[in-house]
């Protein structure tokens, strides 16, 4: 069997059975989720919340921004509270302050330390105590705990609504006064917050941890980390171990073949341009205004954490909120990514073959026209929403869904999913003749296509929840999308792409490539496909989840290992002949990639992976440490390093502005660097130590974040944020002006 067909068998094998093993344990979220009840009632019989109030208050809170305005079970914005962590602590302190006045005649802080240890162990029995009745659905509470609903709903009330008390508490969670503007909103809000503290604190039937894992930690509820999350980050950092020494070990094993011989003229200069690769360009000036718009979101996203409803001063929440610019940022970052990836797919794919299939160009303006309706609209949309012009059920599928990365209606999913298909379409059609040739490029070419398959297949995910799914098991395909879709098969895509591209340009010999590609594909979705479940430790899903993606999340991070093999080899490729310093900036991208790839995604990534760390740090500012250097730092670049390769090929007349192009890329990679350094990681790492001394409420109060120190903090994120912002610019206006650039007189007529 030839090496090549072994790594075909290999890949899938291992996507198989990963698969397999995905869809079994999701089987088991459904089963074992936390239970949405008909009612929740007190021991006198008086109803606290009907069951479609928290159905409903799940939709209220989605309409808001949901993920984008605090988090749930750790998992969203951090500017806000998490609303879990919040009501569990809030509740508590009400039950013991109640007792303790009724008891002793004093507050909880008051007593001493034996009483306070007497009450949280009390307090604890009735939390902690399963009371749900699997025949009637009811979950049946003290009525202690009814009163603390009343209040906490009263709180809640007021603070997104217009209590004047709460207007500096709601200037630093950049909450505007009535974000819901609708009290039986608020009080269908308030039902879903209360369930989501339910699970956090009520044991799973059998076991005596909840059903979140104990997660948040809050001592007064009994909320502590577990032996098995100690005992499942030990197997994971001793198999990462693992994994490294037997990646080493392969690749000092595997024998080095001889490059090709070099090119004597660039071969992207001698290829057709065909109509539709033409056309192509159009969709690169968008996503160069795509960006600008982006990070000017982010900009004002970023300072809403120190001025909560303005901008400088200006007013700005009133029409544009805290949770709409953090959505407009988010989405529009997975949007003018993806369209880079796929414009340069779609320049690509006719490039094989020399010419367009019957109406290609028609395609590809087609899919333009789409994409921009995709974006406008759901912008549109999700304005409407978190204003509260639209209904729960309008909002559901024109509006905002509240789920972070993927906030986008249902009928905007669908249609996107509709024109990734399209792509898919516009991309076998030209490839398709070339694979039936046989050529020494077919298996190169299969692989890509598998690759575009599954960007189209797995954004489906984003369809299998509805509108009042149950959070935990809407997480569950949420992460598919997120984890499998963005951070799996789009990083199996651009590795093909990249390897082609360097085939192309006869870099690299296609067998080299091509084994190169399956190996590395294979090494990534070993770990990446089940260490999906690293993301869902906490959301209400059984301990197996968590043996799981503490195992594989712990490979992800093993190939990363050889980073600096790949960054010496693509430099040592920037200066393989004379005619490939025409490409030094886009090879520089895939260099600054790779570094990423190791800082962000392997580093900042396993940073905060191993179970007994996420339990004190999922929710931090040490998750947008991450978010940010893998998904700007490793898609963002290596989207403007394909860009930057296409118009390389569409402008091979044109004169590059290398020093505007060099100015750029070292002020994006710097200021993204010192973005981290000086405020977003500081801060991350100060919150984490609240968090372990006192709690996830705490690490995300308005009490801790508004301190002098962590201001200054923030106010220190202005420094990277500029010199980044000024190096987009300077990109955008590179792309503009090339048209406008002087010929070079040395390939012309070429």
């Amino acid at each position: 069997m030839s090496k090549e067909r072994k790594l075909w068998t290999s890949f899938i094998v291992i996507v198989g059975v990963s698969f397999a093993v995905l869809g079994y344990f999701g089987f088991e979220i459904y089963q074992k989720a936390p239970p949405l009840p008909s009612k929740i009632v007190t021991t006198n019989g008086s109803i606290v919340f009907e069951g479609q109030d928290i159905k409903d208050g799940q939709n209220v809170w989605q309409s808001m921004g949901g993920q984008e305005v605090g988090s749930i079970w750790g998992h969203g914005a951090y500017t806000a509270p998490d609303w879990t962590a919040d009501w569990l602590h809030r509740e508590a302190l009400f039950i013991l302050n109640k007792w303790a006045e009724d008891e002793q005649n004093t507050s909880y802080k008051d007593l001493s330390s034996e009483k306070q240890a007497a009450l949280e162990r009390r307090l604890q029995e009735k939390m902690r105590k399963n009371t749900y009745n699997e025949e009637t659905g009811v979950i049946t509470i003290d009525p202690v705990r009814a009163e603390a609903a009343a209040y906490l709903s009263s709180y809640y009330k007021g603070l997104f609504m217009e209590n004047p008390e709460l207007d500096e508490l709601r200037d630093a969670y950049a909450i505007p006064k009535n974000s819901i503007k609708d009290e039986n909103r608020m009080k269908q809000m308030s039902g879903f917050f209360f369930w989501t503290a339910w699970a956090a604190v009520t044991e799973r039937p059998g076991s005596d941890i909840s059903y979140t894992h104990n997660w948040p930690s809050e001592k007064l509820v009994g909320n502590r980390a577990t032996g098995d999350l100690l005992i499942w980050t030990g197997f994971s950092i001793i198999l990462l171990l693992f994994g490294i020494g037997l990646m080493i070990f392969y690749h000092a094993k595997m024998k080095e073949e001889d490059h090709p011989e070099r090119p004597v003229e660039d071969p992207l200069m001698q290829q057709t341009i065909t109509p539709s690769m033409k056309a192509v360009k159009k969709y690169l000036w968008v996503v160069s205004l795509l960006i600008l718009v982006q990070v000017s979101f982010g900009v004002i996203t970023a300072h809403y954490g120190v001025e909560g409803e303005g901008f400088y001063g200006f007013k700005l929440a009133d029409f544009l909120p805290y949770s709409l610019s953090r959505t407009w940022h988010l989405q529009l970052g997975i949007l003018w990514i993806a369209t880079a990836w796929l414009a340069t797919g779609l320049y690509i794919a006719p490039a094989v073959s020399g010419k367009d299939p019957k109406y290609q160009k028609f395609g590809v303006n087609f899919l333009f026209i789409c994409l921009l309706i995709i974006v406008l609209g759901s912008m549109a949309g999700q304005w409407m929403g978190v204003m509260q012009k639209l209904g729960l059920v309008e909002n559901f599928w024109f509006g905002h869904q509240g789920y972070e990365y993927v906030d986008l209606g249902r009928f905007w999913q669908i249609f996107l999913l509709i024109g990734l298909f399209v792509w898919l379409a516009l991309m076998v059609r030209p490839l398709i003749p070339v694979i039936k040739k046989k050529t020494s490029e077919k298996n190169l070419l299969i692989m890509f296509l598998v690759s575009s398959a599954a960007i189209a297949l797995f954004y489906a995910a984003g369809l299998m929840w509805g509108r009042q799914t149950n959070l935990a098991i809407a997480e569950y395909w949420r992460w598919w999308v997120v984890h499998l879709w963005v951070e799996g098969f789009f990083e199996v895509f651009a590795t093909v792409v990249s390897a082609f591209l360097f085939v192309r340009l006869g870099l690299l010999r296609t067998k080299t490539a091509t084994l190169s590609v399956l190996l590395a594909t294979i090494i990534f979705l070993s770990g990446g496909i089940l260490g999906t479940f690293h993301h869902l430790y906490f959301s209400g899903t059984p301990t197996a989840i968590m043996a799981i993606g503490a195992t594989f999340s712990a490979l992800e991070v093993v190939p990363l290992v050889l980073i600096g093999y790949e960054v010496y080899e693509n430099y040592q490729l920037s200066k393989a002949t004379r005619w490939i310093k025409d490409y030094k900036w886009p090879i520089y991208c895939l260099i600054s990639v790779a570094f990423w790839n190791f800082l962000g995604a392997g580093i900042f990534g396993f940073l905060i992976n191993p179970p007994i760390a996420l339990y004190y740090l999922q929710g931090l500012n040490t998750t947008a440490v991450h978010a940010h250097t893998a998904l700007f730092g490793v898609y963002g670049m290596l989207g403007i390093g394909l860009m930057l390769f296409v118009l390389r090929s569409l402008y091979r007349l044109k004169i590059w502005n290398n020093k505007l192009i060099a100015f750029s890329f070292w002020s994006i990679n710097i200021g993204l660097l010192l973005m981290v350094l000086l405020s977003v990681l500081p801060i991350g790492l100060l919150q984490t130590v609240a968090s372990v001394n006192e709690g996830m409420w705490y690490a995300r109060s308005a009490e801790f974040m508004q301190q002098p120190g962590i201001n200054t903090l923030k106010w220190l994120r202005v420094i990277g944020d500029t010199i980044f912002a000024i190096g987009l610019v300077a990109f955008i206006w590179f792309v503009f002006t090339l048209n406008y650039s002087k010929d070079r007189k040395d390939v012309v007529g070429k």
